[in-house]
C-alpha cells in the first residue's frame, strides 16, 4: 500500500495518513488493525540537510527521531530513536522525523555527522508502526528545501514540482517492478 500525509501532499495513487508524527502514527496504527497492508510504501517531501539537492530523489527504509536540543546535548532519550526496516547491506540515508522543520542551518548540518541526511515530518512513525505490525516499509522522498531560515519559502516554491517528481518516480519504479 502506498501512504502519504495528507493535506496539500496528496497523490492519486496514495491514501493520506495525516501530518506530524502523532496523526500519521495513529492513522496508520488503525489501518493495520482493520486492514493490515502487505508493505507501506510512504511518499513525500523532505528538506536536506546539506547533501542532497532540490528536486533529489531519495529512497530509505531507515529513519531517527532527533530533536535538534540533542545536537547541542540539551537533551537526551531513553527511547531507542532510530528505526529501520532495511534487510540489505546497501547503506541507507537516514530520514529525521519532528514535528518541527529545521531551519538553522549550521546547527542542522550537525545531522550529517549522525549520517542523517534529510527530514521528513511523518517518516518515523510511519516505521515504528510498519515495525510494530511487521510490516516491510520504505519511503521515496523528493527534496522541496535546505534546512535553513528560507525552509518554508522553498518548500511552497519548490513543492508542486517535488510532488509531480515523486510521481513519475513511484509510477517508474511499479512499472520496473511489475515487469520482474
Amino acid at each position: 500500500m502506498i501512504i502519504c500525509a495528507g493535506n496539500n501532499e496528496t497523490f492519486n495513487f496514495a491514501n493520506p495518513m495525516g501530518v506530524g508524527l502523532i496523526e500519521s502514527a495513529m492513522n496508520i496504527t488503525r489501518l493495520c488493525l482493520f486492514d493490515k497492508p502487505e508493505f507501506l510504501l510512504f511518499v513525500g517531501t523532505a528538506g536536506s540537510y546539506g547533501e542532497k539537492n532540490i528536486f533529489d530523489i531519495v529512497e530509505s527504509k531507515t529513519a531517527s527521531n532527533i530533536e535538534l536540543s540533542f545536537l547541542n546535548n540539551d537533551s537526551y532519550t531513553p527511547l531507542d530513536n532510530i528505526v529501520s526496516t532495511n534487510t540489505t547491506n546497501i547503506k541507507d540515508i537516514v530520514v529525521n522525523s519532528s514535528n518541527y522543520i529545521s531551519t538553522n542551518a549550521e546547527l542542522s548540518k550537525n545531522f550529517l555527522k549522525f549520517g542523517v541526511g534529510i527530514e521528513n515530518m511523518e517518516f518515523f512513525s510511519v516505521l515504528k508502526i510498519a515495525q510494530e505490525f511487521n510490516i516491510p516499509a520504505g519511503g521515496v522522498f523528493c527534496i522541496t528545501n535546505y534546512t535553513n531560515e528560507n525552509a518554508h519559502k522553498d518548500f511552497i516554491k519548490n513543492h508542486n514540482k517535488a510532488k509531480e517528481l515523486l510521481e513519475i518516480h513511484v509510477k517508474n519504479r511499479i512499472k520496473e517492478l511489475t515487469k520482474k
